[in-house]
């Protein structure tokens, strides 16, 4: 399944790439609906989905510029997730990536999953816009991947938590970092 939605943002790119946050809610609310109780899906910083703790779809980003202090003309949110098998063996498929189907979710279809992502993408998507962002950090912090915990991307590092545009915060040995939530953008 992909589908994408294009925006026309009348804020900065780096408070306006927080819709990524109502989509990957959407979906994981969209899932929810539709999955069977046992399925677990989670969100992996900054555009991963993981579905019974294997990867499984993501959200794609794009604006008209990658000045985080401009107002971008566009902004396209995609999302892909993979209801079949794509193993191909090609290069950027690991062991650890699944489909749908085979995490127990055979009975979801592409127009079933996408009516349901479009409906909780703008439930969520108007909570950002009239509420702003806390709660979709809020919630998005709940479903994270690796909270807590060391993960490996963007670099190794302990994942302690989002700071209040989305980026993650990383502690490492040597120091804390930020990474913006706008390095999920494609150029």
């Amino acid at each position: 399944m992909r589908v994408a939605l294009t925006l026309a943002p009348e804020t900065p790119l780096s408070e306006a790439i927080g819709v990524s946050f109502a989509a990957s809610l959407g979906l994981n609310d969209a899932l929810g609906s539709l999955a069977p109780p046992e399925v677990a899906v989670h969100l992996a910083w900054p555009d991963r989905f993981r579905v019974n703790g294997a990867l499984c779809g993501r959200l794609l980003a794009r604006a008209s510029t990658l000045d985080v202090s401009a107002v971008p003309d566009w902004l396209v949110i995609g999302v892909e997730m993979p209801l079949t098998s794509q193993s191909t063996g090609e290069p950027g498929q690991t062991p650890e990536d699944t489909c749908l189907h085979a995490e127990g979710c055979g009975a979801i279809t592409a127009p079933d999953l996408i009516e349901a992502w479009a409906r909780h993408m703008m439930n969520w998507l108007h909570i950002y816009l009239t509420d702003g962002f806390a709660e979709l950090h809020e919630d998005w912090r709940a479903k994270a991947w690796g909270l807590g915990e060391d993960i490996e991307s963007p670099e190794p590092g302990e994942f302690i938590g989002l700071d209040e545009q989305g980026g993650i915060i990383l502690k490492t040995k040597n120091c804390t970092r930020i990474f913006p939530l706008t390095d999920m953008l494609i150029s």
